[in-house]
């Protein structure tokens, strides 16, 4: 039985396969990372619209703040 690799390793081997700088690698993680830990570490596949537009509203209160 093969389990499919976390979603991390999944988005940072798509990235490297598109040639994507290390930089720009470490941002889309960290963002990643970051949507996650805001969703109380609710798996993404779980989410859709509502908890992304939740999030970017929130972000974007604290860019405002």
């Amino acid at each position: 039985m093969s389990s499919q690799p976390k979603l991390l390793d999944q988005v940072r081997d798509v990235l490297r396969l598109r040639h994507y700088s290390y930089e720009t690698e470490k941002s889309y993680i960290h963002w990643i990372k970051r949507f996650i830990r805001f969703h109380q570490m609710k798996p993404p596949r779980e989410m859709g619209a509502a908890e992304v537009e939740a999030f970017l509203t929130h972000v974007r209160g604290v860019v405002q703040a």
